[in-house]
């Protein structure tokens, strides 16, 4: 879908899921800002679901993994360029079934995988919203961020990130 047939406001669904491990479930994309760049599964929220919904679709069709929900960790506003307010709603999931055979989606997705918050801190091919969110995991646990740099990729001319402890 284009940038004019979304309108104005965006509103998007992420699945953060967390395996017992304590790894996260995170793809490539194959288009996109996040092209080759690790990011968590996610998606455009339908007109004729909630945001949750969203987020477990989005797994569901980026990864092939099932998933419930525990519940809403964060949310991600911003104004692109061009005046449009782009904001991610992030939900933490957990997988039904470990064991569940990763399938990335063919058209959208590059590569699958369980990823610990310390790989990817480091992971010079990650997002910059993964990064932060894994730093500050790594230090105390999940926690709320007012302000952060989400790099130029997207053209923000405002950002904020908060993230539930």
């Amino acid at each position: 879908m284009s940038r004019t047939k979304r309108g104005s406001v965006w509103l998007g669904a992420a699945g953060i899921v967390m395996n017992g491990n304590g790894e996260w479930l995170v793809v490539k994309k194959k288009y996109g800002g996040l092209k080759g760049i690790w990011s968590f599964p996610a998606g455009f929220v339908d007109h004729t679901e909630t945001a949750d919904q969203a987020a477990i679709r989005e797994v569901k069709e980026e990864t092939g993994l099932d998933c419930q929900l525990e519940g809403m960790v964060g949310f991600r506003t911003g104004v692109l360029t061009g005046g449009i307010s782009d904001n991610l709603v992030m939900f933490l999931l957990r997988p039904i079934d470990e064991t569940q055979l990763l399938v990335p989606q063919e058209r959208e997705i590059e590569e699958v995988a369980w990823k610990t918050p310390f790989a990817l801190k480091e992971e010079p091919h990650a997002s910059a919203m993964i990064k932060e969110i894994a730093e500050r995991a790594i230090e105390s646990g999940l926690l709320e961020m007012e302000e952060m740099d989400p790099g130029t990729w997207f053209g923000y001319t405002s950002y904020k990130l908060f993230f539930k402890k």
